[in-house]
């Protein structure tokens, strides 16, 4: 691929290392989330089942149970000392490998619904929310406020301009936000430590209803809209591309790996292919 687009305060501390395992479950009928850990261990999320461990074993189950703040895990990250975060329905938690710490509303979350998680190179946590971004420097939680277009007609009632679908960090150390916007106010926004760059129609995205970002080896920040089309950003162009993408990952070999409503397509060069149980997957 070319270089172009061709508070902890008064948080409730469970300590208690007991594990459950859900009866009769399979795991990969629950999962949306996966993560590896600095030690190697595989991290599952799942919808209503808590979050499972692989440590190249055996499966060990977390849950409610256990200290974690709720059972639908949608999101992980690890801090400089290995604690692992989640994010859950039901708010945040962090686990040092023996006893969960949990954070709510009431400790300066914005929002209890968590959907995303990202320590950056400068170790500050960043939470997106069904209700915004809330962003943790050493023990305080703050609420950071993202910019947001003038919306003058809306097609729904609900407003999901503070629904955050995903924060990533490029090499540059700029962190890009994402939001979910069916009701035309989401979108895509980029901090420099300073200052924002808002991308809409102005910029060349047409849809607002953002739901992946990646970098790209070469810089390139990919962009998936649900069901709507896919964009490429090489820093200066914004590109179109006629597919909606619901995730992205690129690989070892550079190329890239699209998750679409339609099903896997891989991204080799120039060429798009559609991904079957049969492959091809060389």
């Amino acid at each position: 691929m070319t270089s172009s687009c061709h508070s902890q305060t008064n948080t409730q501390n469970t300590k208690t290392e007991r594990q459950s395992q859900p009866k009769d479950s399979q795991i990969d009928e629950y999962v949306v989330e996966i993560f590896e850990d600095s030690k190697g261990n595989l991290w599952f999320g799942t919808i209503n089942k808590g979050a499972a461990r692989y440590d190249g074993k055996a499966l060990t189950y977390f849950t409610t149970e256990d200290g974690m703040s709720g059972n639908t895990v949608t999101s992980f990250a690890e801090d400089k000392e290995g604690n692992i975060w989640f994010g859950t329905h039901s708010g945040l938690s962090k686990y040092d490998g023996k006893a969960f710490t949990r954070f709510t509303t009431a400790e300066g979350l914005v929002n209890n619904t968590v959907s995303e998680l990202l320590i950056d190179k400068k170790g500050i946590l960043w939470v997106g929310t069904w209700g915004g971004v809330s962003r943790l420097e050493g023990t305080t939680f703050s609420t950071f406020t993202l910019p947001i277009p003038d919306v003058t007609l809306l097609q729904y009632q609900l407003t999901m301009k503070d629904w955050i679908t995903e924060i990533i960090e490029d090499k540059q150390g700029n962190i890009w936000f994402s939001q979910g916007g069916r009701t035309g106010d989401g979108g895509l926004s980029r901090f420099d430590g300073k200052t924002f760059t808002r991308f809409d129609k102005t910029k060349g995205l047409s849809k607002n209803d953002i739901y992946a970002i990646n970098e790209d080896n070469n810089g390139n920040i990919w962009i998936g809209a649900n069901g709507l089309g896919a964009y490429c950003y090489d820093g200066k162009d914004l590109m179109t591309f006629g597919y909606g993408i619901q995730d992205i990952l690129e690989d070892k070999k550079g190329n890239l790996w699209l998750g679409l409503s339609g099903g896997l397509f891989r991204l080799k060069g120039n060429s798009i292919t559609n991904v079957s149980q049969n492959g091809p997957w060389n």
